[in-house]
């Protein structure tokens, strides 16, 4: 069969536009993928979590650099990369730097401390886990605010490679009583008389001792655990009792209306404070 230059060329453009419509399709259906065909994490896009070994994580995140977020975030997707998850090689693409602005509570802020900052980057991405995701936020956060830090055992201190001479660095241990790196550094300066400046090696550990917890909370939602019947993934009572009153749909008369699961009394003494 023969065609004529007319019949040609418009076969010609028919085929072009045909194929310029499926590359438009083919990126859109594929969000996740950029026009070179490399994977790129998309708003919205969940990964699959698989447990993971807890002292491990942690020992990662002690020999990491780049500041307390920084240790947290990469230590557990650096995991995750190398875990039987269904999403590894996903994983692996994350570019964990982005996390180093994280630092002493966002570039030297003071402000919420970067190992609860990584656990809410992190577990924004990741699928669903019995339906325990929200609990294991929480309970990131009330560790936190009310657990003496970093982990001092011998075993923990073994395990994550460090050393018993290295803990005349750390000084004493200490209870932030809030999730900002300001309170968690001012009372560990208060209760070990040493400086901000000093803090290296504490810090450490800190990262350590949250990776090593966030883990272990992601490990015992995998296994069907129900995280949130558990007294230390709830505000405190103090907070519930603040919140009765300064509610997120409605108030006590005049009060204000207050979002947040943190404890207040660190800050508010009372009404009037």
């Amino acid at each position: 069969m023969s065609i004529d230059r007319r019949q040609a060329l418009t076969k010609i453009i028919g085929l072009s536009t045909a194929a310029a419509g499926a590359a438009l399709v083919g990126t859109s259906a594929f969000a996740a993928t950029d026009a070179d065909g490399n994977y790129r994490l998309e708003m919205g896009e969940k990964l699959k979590y698989v447990p993971l070994d807890a002292m491990a994580t942690a020992k990662l995140a002690y020999e990491t650099g780049g500041g307390c977020m920084h240790q947290v975030f990469h230590s557990i997707i650096t995991m995750l990369a190398q875990s039987s998850s269904m999403d590894a090689e996903k994983f692996a693409t994350i570019p964990t730097a982005l996390a180093g602005y994280g630092w002493a509570g966002i570039v030297g802020q003071g402000t919420i401390c970067g190992n609860l900052n990584a656990a809410g980057m992190l577990i924004n991405i990741l699928d669903d886990i019995n339906g325990q995701n929200d609990a294991v936020i929480g309970g990131s956060f009330r560790y936190y605010e009310t657990e003496d830090l970093p982990l001092s055992s011998d075993e923990f201190v073994a395990g994550i490679g460090s050393t018993a001479e290295k803990s005349i660095e750390v000084g004493s241990t200490s209870v932030a009583n809030s999730p900002l790196c300001h309170s968690s550094i001012s009372n560990w300066s208060a209760a070990s008389g040493k400086v901000f400046k000093e803090k290296g090696e504490r810090c450490k550990r800190l990262s350590a001792s949250m990776a090593y917890h966030i883990v272990e909370l992601l490990n015992r939602a995998y296994s069907g655990e129900d995280l949130s019947l558990l007294p230390e993934t709830k505000p405190s009572e103090d907070a519930q009792a603040c919140q009765s009153c300064h509610g997120v749909t409605e108030t006590m008369g005049p009060a204000a209306s207050v979002k947040t699961d943190m404890e207040c009394t660190t800050c508010h003494t009372g009404h009037f404070n």
